[in-house]
């Protein structure tokens, strides 16, 4: 367990600044739950420049294969997107080590590496992530990759061992100076990161990324983003920065209610593809757009993305790869 002081009180709201993260495209949905989604880099450009204007202060990207969406590990793809991003806005460009399904380690390094980024998703454990239920509701695929993609979510276990987030850790941390988002879809996983921050391998400020309402991780409940809160206080004290993701219907209201208890939040298509009950969201601008009007009506102030790196102790755009 972490040796940082505990801290179990919620912090102040008074003049903080709320970090949006927006996950532009993820890997878990596919191009027929959406018409939306995008999929080729002029796609994931264009969303991710309009995410940043809309008030996101970091945007994190997968990459797809822009014949049939699929997700891919090609450092290619990332570059026909990421120099543009950073050319036409001053956030914060955070690249997935989480890849998707069947991918290898030197897969889901090779675009990190590459790229040199200022800020990495790590999740901090292996488990089991469940969106095969979504084939009971489709009929018809657009594409064929996508149903069998989707069915293999039911025996495919997501891989993060503690030798994989070492790696992870020290040759994009240790050799490039990236930072992490570290993704905690679970209590496990909060000690998880309090073993690396123990053996200082991680170090302070942490950005933990709390997931809720993933099949296979903690559920939606408000009592189960309370426990996740508590722990982390208790674990990393006021060494850390919070921020909370909830999947599908639950996006918006575990992330107003975290923000109130004073997190961070992260919307995106990766993570739903609405903007509300019934109603595909056309584009990551309008969940951005929707969760910062919610936090303004609080009193709650949108950070920047210098405030961000300032925040989150980050390298500076000046010094990624791309």
């Amino acid at each position: 367990m972490s040796t940082a002081a505990a801290d179990p009180k919620p912090k102040s709201k008074s003049g903080r600044k709320v970090i949006i993260t927006c996950a532009v495209t993820g890997s878990v949905h596919t191009p027929t739950m959406s018409p939306y989604l995008p999929i080729t880099p002029d796609q994931i450009a264009a969303d991710s420049i309009a995410a940043a204007e809309a008030g996101a202060a970091i945007i994190h990207l997968h990459a797809r294969n822009p014949e049939d969406g699929s997700p891919t590990p090609d450092p290619k793809v990332f570059m026909q997107f990421l120099p543009r991003i950073k050319q036409n806005c001053d956030a914060v460009i955070n690249i997935t080590t989480g890849g998707s399904l069947g991918m290898s380690m030197e897969d889901r390094l090779a675009a990190p590496l590459r790229a040199k980024p200022e800020l990495c998703s790590l999740n901090m454990g292996s488990m089991n992530f469940g969106i095969f239920h979504v084939t009971d509701k489709i009929t018809d695929w657009k594409f064929p990759w996508e149903k069998a993609y989707v069915e293999r979510t039911k025996e495919n276990v997501v891989s993060n061992s503690f030798a994989q987030i070492e790696r992870f850790v020290k040759e994009l941390g240790d050799g490039h100076g990236t930072r992490f988002e570290c993704e905690c879809y679970d209590v496990g996983h909060l000690y998880t990161l309090a073993h690396f921050v123990d053996r200082k391998l991680l170090t302070p400020p942490f950005f933990v990324q709390t997931i809720f309402g993933v099949l296979g991780g903690i559920g939606p409940h408000p009592e189960d983003l309370m426990h996740m809160r508590r722990t982390a206080d208790r674990l990393f004290g006021s060494d850390y920065q919070w921020s909370i993701l909830a999947a599908g219907r639950h996006q918006i209201n575990l992330a107003t209610i975290g923000a109130t208890m004073g997190g961070n939040v992260r919307v995106g298509m990766e993570d739903s593809i609405y903007l509300g009950p019934g109603q595909l969201a056309k584009s990551n601008a309008e969940q951005v757009t929707k969760i910062r009007g919610i936090l303004e009506n609080l009193s709650l102030q949108i950070a920047t993305p210098a405030e961000a790196r300032e925040m989150l102790k980050l390298k500076g755009g000046d010094k990624v790869g791309f």
